[in-house]
């Protein structure tokens, strides 16, 4: 146990939590409790005698003196915030490959929340910012942002547009694939299906409210659809609740136990942009300008590729 203590006085985390709240920290953790002496770390079947009492205590006060020069040396250990980050699930993906990134490369621990971009759900990030939760950065859907500045809840001129996310479909792991390639055979999909699953987010409500209607089908593939509120889609096919699933690219990719079968057509597509602030009354306005910067450079471009999200035109 006491060795235990001490590996984490000493020892930089990289701690995560899912499915609600992740942890980025690259600054030193402090021991919850005081290390005590014991015989089994030194070795003994008593206490330390006075001669390893005395070094201990030499090596604690020369630790402590030397720590003052340590900060002077290095601003980015005296400088580094905790920002609290809200983020909704079409970047998370990308998100949880650049947030660590960020952290290390400032020493700033990013403690991050995620969440739909809109909803009734408590979960959901503007539902969070109603019940007065910390936060230095939101990452969610562009329109649900800016409905957040409109309200005075999100400063104006710190909004940055990140990516743009389009809509695919999932099936359970080892199903035969529909083919979705064009219109007609998406339709045709659809009717066979015998359950559909969608979000309750930006692309589930686009389904819901304009995709079946478009495709001529809304009377028939209601009593079959359902939007699922807060969990990512694919997950409930992989468990078999549900034949397919629809949900943004990104958010369909990272699930195991289901298989991605590809975009819904284009004419059929509602693309989301995805973009990012900072809210009124945040704590570290200034790191929080750093990472959203971070986030939408070219030098993120790729991973945000990599996770099934689709470059802002121009970039």
């Amino acid at each position: 146990m006491d060795r235990a203590v001490d590996e984490r006085r000493q020892s930089v985390s990289f701690e995560v939590r899912l499915p609600q709240q992740l942890v980025f920290r690259t600054r030193q953790d402090k021991a919850s409790e005081p290390i005590p002496y014991s015989a089994k770390r030194y070795g003994k079947k008593t206490a330390p005698n006075g001669s390893n009492l005395m070094k201990n205590c030499i090596a604690r006060a020369a630790i402590a003196a030397l720590f003052p020069a340590f900060i002077s040396l290095n601003p980015v250990a005296a400088q580094a915030a905790e920002l609290h980050v809200m983020s909704s699930g079409g970047f998370t993906a990308a998100y949880k490959i650049l947030g660590p990134k960020f952290a290390s490369d400032t020493g700033n621990t990013l403690d991050t929340t995620l969440g739909p971009s809109m909803g009734k759900s408590p979960e959901a990030i503007p539902n969070r910012l109603a019940r007065g939760e910390p936060a230095d950065v939101v990452i969610m859907v562009g329109y649900a942002l800016d409905d957040l500045i409109k309200q005075g809840k999100v400063i104006p001129g710190s909004r940055v547009e990140l990516a743009d996310s389009r809509i695919g479909l999932s099936v359970r792991e080892g199903a035969a694939k529909p083919d979705i390639g064009t219109v007609d055979a998406l339709r045709n999909t659809l009717l066979q299906a015998k359950s559909i699953a969608y979000s309750d987010s930006a692309s589930g409500v686009y389904i819901q409210n304009e995709m079946f209607k478009k495709l001529g089908i809304e009377d028939q593939v209601r009593p079959k659809a359902k939007m699922v509120p807060k969990i990512p889609v694919a997950s409930v096919v992989a468990d078999g609740q549900y034949e397919m699933g629809f949900q943004q690219v990104s958010e369909l990719l990272p699930v195991k136990g289901a298989q991605f079968v590809g975009r819904i057509p284009e004419p059929m597509q509602s693309v989301t942009r995805y973009a990012a602030g900072i809210p009124a009354g945040a704590k570290h306005p200034e790191e929080a300008r750093a990472l959203l910067r971070y986030l939408a450079s070219p030098e993120a471009l790729e991973t945000v590729k990599a996770t099934g999200l689709d470059p802002i035109d121009g970039k």
